[in-house]
């Protein structure tokens, strides 16, 4: 299927994406828009300062390989609410994660964001689709990344087929840290997404979940964090899977394999409730 692009001369605004999101709750079809968008976006420095005090990065002159998914929100947000897309947004289950640094996220302040949707697959429970994001600077591709969501209550034909990520190296505790109950909150204010599961116990229970839960890209940025001594800088592939949701408040445990071009992670909680699974690889 060939992507139809078009060019945004600026970022969405948000507070009109929620409304909209907010006003779209049937599926709508089941197939997916061949349509994708372009947007030179700016680094905010003083939003990544507050990003890397919310997931504990330091500050070590390179955006966090998580970053640009806070770039390319908005246009993720322009996309899913489209009237063309079939599924509303509310609802929607991130399932897994993959980034690519395929350069060293050094000295960016200007990137051109691509976002895209395809790769419609029949699920268990429903279908999934991969979000797809890419980050050019003037130099050419620099990031980019899949993300598997699923929307529960489609129905398409064909047999359901589930990748999972099964960690094979030998692992140890490397650290550990409180997630907060306002954790959801704290991520919503430097990453722009307000969905309601992690904002309150209150606001989740709408959805159906008894407390709020950590956002998945929190979790998995909060573990690039911890493990920055161990990863390359660039041309490396970071993938995973979520698993159990982290209620919250609540403490959770990172394990992982040595440092090196290859290794894997897992994030646990109580009772070695398996919270997040992972690997990173050289990129092929």
């Amino acid at each position: 299927m060939m992507t139809h692009w078009h060019t945004l001369n600026r970022e969405p605004s948000l507070p009109a994406l929620y409304v909209r999101a907010a006003t779209r709750r049937k599926i709508t079809g089941t197939t997916l828009p061949p349509t994708g968008l372009h947007c030179w976006v700016e680094v905010d420095h003083k939003r990544l300062a507050a990003y890397r005090k919310v997931c504990g990065f330091a500050d070590n002159g390179l955006l966090p390989p998580t970053y640009p998914h806070i770039l390319a929100f908005a246009l993720q947000m322009q996309l899913l609410t489209a009237k063309e897309f079939p599924f509303p947004l509310l609802g929607l289950i991130h399932l897994s994660n993959r980034i690519r640094v395929l350069r060293p996220l050094g000295g960016v302040s200007r990137v051109r964001v691509s976002v895209q949707v395809q790769n419609l697959q029949p699920h268990a429970k429903g279908a999934t689709f991969d979000l797809v994001t890419s980050l050019n600077d003037q130099l050419g591709p620099l990031w980019e990344a899949q993300s598997q969501m699923l929307c529960r209550g489609v129905t398409l034909d064909g047999d359901p087929i589930e990748d999972v990520l099964a960690p094979s190296l030998e692992m140890i505790e490397v650290s550990r840290w409180q997630a907060p109950a306002d954790i959801g909150r704290q991520y919503a204010k430097v990453s722009g997404d307000y969905n309601p599961i992690h904002l309150s116990a209150f606001s989740a229970r709408m959805f159906g979940f008894p407390a709020a839960i950590a956002h998945g890209l929190w979790n998995k940025a909060r573990t690039l964090a911890a493990l920055a001594d161990h990863l390359p800088t660039a041309n490396i592939e970071i993938a995973v899977q979520f698993r159990k949701p982290v209620r919250l408040p609540s403490e959770v445990t990172l394990l992982a394999s040595v440092a090196g071009s290859s290794g894997d992670f897992q994030l646990v909680g109580a009772g070695d409730l398996e919270h997040m699974v992972g690997h990173w690889r050289p990129v092929a």
